[in-house]
């Protein structure tokens, strides 16, 4: 029978072309719009844990309640300790020490006198240590616009758009005015070695990256960080591997309940997983949650237009379909068969759109999509520059619409076929 079927729809592109083009146009925009969705989901999570919380961040129980705030007068010290702990205990994760700051850029002129200054978010780094992820997680080497990235102690980098402002050029010397963590002023002077643009606003505006132990020695933090980031080696964020590293983590630094209120407590080690440090777990349940809305209305809007497609068919083989009765067909077996062609149809056109749609896809993921120019005022850790993903479900989800929408449309269609009266087909077909 489906040989038969596959035949008909072959010879009568009448009963095929409309209802195919309309799901290989549905099909093709639910694959490419699930990957430009999927592309920005993941570059959201990728900078925001490059750049800010990591897949898994620990600090102090203190620093963690006001951890906006950057309270490095709460940092965690003795981490040489607490990093060789970590690494032992969970090798498949890279993990790595970070001081963030604030203060002011200060750029003197030939006279030594203040000629420009700006406020600017600093990040601490291991960038020398031999043992370090950083330059590969913050791709730094790349980002360079202008000069080099630092290789000696003293060295800094800044955003680009803030060196603009300070008409800084690279191998000029900056001074960082900054606090310690005991709350003392700190001033200290580093050699600005190149500028960077990580595509991301509010750190191209002003943010300085300096090695780690730079930063240790001007704000009086020896040995201490502020937080210690924790990335899976394929970079990706695994929510049940981070949630089941931080539960036992914080079980074994829990503290007894007759302490929780003590000092000692205060400075304890917590961890937290990527949901619950950077503020965007509604975010990623809505974007789980738009997926399936997206998916539902192309499966609505086709099974409305294919149902009037399968009407239109149905009023133009009205006479087949008669004679089909007439000589004693079955009217189950016609409307299964009509069921049927829907689904091959349905195939056709899904396997066509899905071909399409991933060719779109990937031209997305390889070229990009630039949202710099609406992204100015923008304080977020979102890349300006948006790619498509293309992931193993891509391959299927235009499926979903393209099988159901046919098979729902054809069979609301063809109820009409039990409605026909035997006693009138003669009478019709006069």
């Amino acid at each position: 029978m489906i040989s038969f079927l596959l035949k008909g729809l072959l010879r009568d592109r009448s009963r095929s072309l409309f209802p195919l083009l309309t799901v290989f146009l549905g099909v093709a925009l639910t694959v490419v719009l699930h990957s430009w969705l999927n592309g920005s989901i993941t570059s959201l999570i990728t900078s925001t844990a490059h750049f800010n919380t990591g897949h898994l961040r620990v600090m102090t129980r203190a620093y963690a309640k006001e951890a906006n705030q950057v309270p490095n007068d709460l940092a965690l010290l003795g981490i040489d300790t607490l990093i060789t702990e970590l690494r032992r205990e969970y090798p498949d994760l890279l993990w790595t020490p970070r001081i963030k700051f604030g203060g002011l850029l200060d750029v003197p002129d030939e006279k030594g006198e203040t000629r420009a200054q700006i406020p600017v978010s600093g990040l601490g780094i291991d960038l020398f240590s031999g043992n370090t992820p950083e330059p590969r997680i913050l791709n730094i080497r790349d980002a360079i616009v202008r000069g080099r990235a630092p290789l000696r102690r003293g060295e800094m980098v800044i955003g680009d758009e803030g060196a603009q402002k300070l008409h800084l050029e690279p191998g000029d010397t900056a001074t960082l005015i900054s606090s310690t963590m005991n709350g003392s002023m700190s001033i200290t002077n580093f050699v600005v070695v190149g500028t960077v643009r990580f595509g991301i606003v509010a750190m191209d505006k002003g943010t300085v990256i300096a090695d780690l132990a730079d930063v240790q020695r001007a704000l009086d933090m020896e040995n201490g960080a502020g937080e210690i980031l924790g990335f899976s080696r394929d970079d990706l964020y695994h929510e049940e591997r981070t949630n089941a590293v931080a539960a036992g983590f914080n079980a074994r630094h829990s503290v007894p309940a007759p302490d929780t209120l003590s000092r000692r407590s205060s400075f304890a080690p917590v961890m937290g997983t990527f949901r619950t440090e950077s503020g965007l777990s509604d975010y990623l349940d809505l974007a789980g949650l738009y997926s399936g809305i997206m998916i539902g209305i192309f499966v609505l809007a086709m099974s409305v237009v294919l149902w009037n497609a399968g009407l239109t068919g149905s009023l133009r083989r009205y006479g087949e379909i008669g004679i089909r009765l007439a000589v004693g067909e079955d009217r189950r077996h016609i409307y299964l068969a009509l069921l049927v062609e829907s689904l091959m149809i349905g195939f056709a056109g899904s396997l066509l759109g899905t071909a399409f749609g991933l060719a779109v896809a990937w031209y997305g993921q390889v070229r990009g999509l630039d949202i710099g120019a609406i992204m100015k005022g923008a304080t977020l850790m979102m890349p300006t520059l948006i790619r498509a993903q293309i992931t193993p479900f891509s391959y299927v989800i235009g499926f979903i619409p393209g099988m159901l929408a046919t098979f729902f449309g054809t069979a609301i269609s063809g109820i009409g076929i039990f409605k026909r009266q035997t006693s009138q087909l003669f009478k019709e077909l006069e």
